[in-house]
């Protein structure tokens, strides 16, 4: 068995996740297909991770993709979180991932109906959201585009409401439109487009997925997606281990074993662990010239493993919110040594959790002042997740 150390997993991660200099794109179509695609919870992920990846680019090349040449798209993906990734990657998160978080959608959609008695029994129930999916379905295609909200006016089953978490101290109330679109979305029948304010924006406003895709995405087996999103997973993040693909991809052990089985990996070992690799992807990665990277909250690399010890030592417990979801990140040469954030100014404040140098320290600072100016005087914020500690202290 081959075995890969830390220096060289690392020197994998600068070149498949180009972050090192050379490794740097001019496309952010190339950047989200080379990751697999973009953590899109906060949609300023999506821009940061795809800026630090190119050697140029702004909020402008990336609207220009996501809106107006369309050849990146929002998806709802792996673990039921939303991805940015591109038009030939999408159809097989769609099948290896969205459906299977459809069929839950749709089974969560009608319990809240049933309690909400929009029919007497769970045929009435199944019968009265077909109608409503037409009716929503039509109504969005009327409109070309449009939110929610306004959906919910062109008819009155959409703004029917529904009861999330009852008896829950976090109870809440939603029209069907929303629920049903996010639903929609799950199943590839309608996508989250540009959002409503600026490119920091939750609130989208939603179009047929025929407007991306006309005809639709291509139809894959499900079987046969999960083991090209495996090799995918392979390609950019490996080596790493059956455990980490199975977090990553949000998938039951059975269906990493699927994959697995029919893609056929090769055995390394990972300092005693067992790691996968492609066949054909065993060659050693040289390690390239020093490089540093501040990474944006939820960015793909340090959510792309379960097991993160051979990156980020004992730095996490300062740098992850108590969901699991890592904050901006400072790397140096593969590992990460620290973290960043905005002062109320927004200006950025970097912080080194270990003594990294002066040649660490200037490579920094040279990326803070290369990203900075991307931003546009934004402050980002942390909305769809915790504040760090880190975050936190740096903050004040």
């Amino acid at each position: 068995m081959r075995g890969i150390d830390v220096t060289e997993r690392r020197a994998r991660l600068a070149q498949r996740h180009r972050l090192a200099v050379h490794a740097r794109s001019d496309d952010p179509v190339e950047v989200a297909r080379g990751m697999v695609a973009l953590h899109g919870t906060d949609p300023s992920s999506v821009y940061v991770s795809s800026w630090v990846r190119m050697r140029d680019g702004d909020v402008a090349t990336m609207d220009r993709a996501l809106y107006e040449d369309r050849s990146l798209i929002r998806l709802l993906g792996m673990r039921r979180t939303v991805f940015v990734t591109s038009l030939d990657v999408a159809p097989v998160i769609q099948a290896a991932c969205s459906r299977a978080v459809a069929a839950r959608e749709r089974r969560k959609l009608l319990g809240y109906l049933a309690e909400s008695e929009v029919a007497a029994d769970e045929a009435g129930v199944r019968h009265w959201l077909a109608e409503t999916e037409k009716v929503a379905l039509r109504a969005l295609e009327a409109r070309g585009v449009a939110t929610a909200a306004e959906l919910a006016g062109d008819d009155p089953r959409l703004s029917t409401q529904v009861v999330l978490a009852r008896g829950k101290s976090y109870e809440g109330r939603q029209n069907v439109a929303s629920r049903l679109l996010l639903l929609l979305a799950a199943e590839g029948q309608v996508v989250r487009g540009r959002p409503r304010g600026s490119w920091t924006s939750h609130q989208y406003r939603w179009s047929p997925l025929s407007d991306w895709c006309p005809g639709g995405f291509e139809d894959w087996d499900t079987q046969e997606a999960e083991t090209e999103l495996a090799r995918r997973w392979l390609r950019t993040f490996g080596p790493g281990t059956a455990e980490d693909l199975g977090w990553w991809a949000g998938w039951t052990k059975t269906q990493v074993k699927r994959a697995l089985t029919r893609l056929r990996p090769v055995e390394v070992d990972l300092d005693g662990r067992t790691g996968l690799l492609l066949p054909d992807d065993m060659e050693e990665t040289p390690e390239p010239e020093p490089w540093a990277a501040l990474l944006p909250a939820l960015d793909p690399t340090p959510m792309g493993w379960q097991e993160r010890g051979w990156f980020l030592g004992d730095h996490g417990p300062r740098l992850f919110d108590r969901a699991g979801n890592i904050g901006p990140s400072l790397w140096w040469n593969g590992r990460v040594v620290g973290g960043w954030a905005q002062d109320g100014d927004g200006e950025f404040v970097c912080r080194f959790l270990e003594d990294v140098g002066a040649e660490a320290k200037a490579a920094v600072r040279t990326e803070a002042e290369r990203l900075a100016p991307r931003l546009g005087g934004v402050r980002l914020a942390a909305r769809t997740r915790g504040r760090t500690w880190l975050e936190e202290e740096l903050a004040t």
